[in-house]
């Protein structure tokens, strides 16, 4: 997890995700401040490296996520970038991470 102190549906989520998905690499990043928000955990990226993802689409993959995710969405979660990578392809890309685009509807 990276930046500050996770809250707890940061925490809820990464915990989540580690348990059914042993991911080789999972990093989530709290993107909230960077949007027109003043809730601290209503938008994050969420890139992960599993071998759980092998022969699966990338919207097999994204429904996975966001079926894990299903308490955090309804708890205040508003926005989940995910970026779900086979070992290989994470390989492929050189371990990079994705950048955000800006917030099209400002920031704070």
């Amino acid at each position: 997890m990276s930046g500050p102190q996770p809250g707890p549906l940061q925490s809820a989520l990464h915990d989540k995700l580690v348990d059914a998905l042993a991911p080789a690499v999972l990093e989530i990043e709290n993107e909230s401040h960077r949007h027109s928000t003043k809730v601290p955990e209503s938008h994050f990226k969420v890139t992960l490296v599993a071998e759980a993802f092998e022969g699966k689409s990338l919207v097999q993959r994204h429904r996975a996520v966001n079926a894990l995710a299903k308490d955090e969405l309804a708890a205040g979660l508003h926005a989940l970038s995910i970026h779900a990578y086979t070992p290989s392809q994470w390989e492929a890309r050189g371990g990079v991470i994705p950048q955000s685009p800006p917030c099209r509807g400002g920031s704070t």
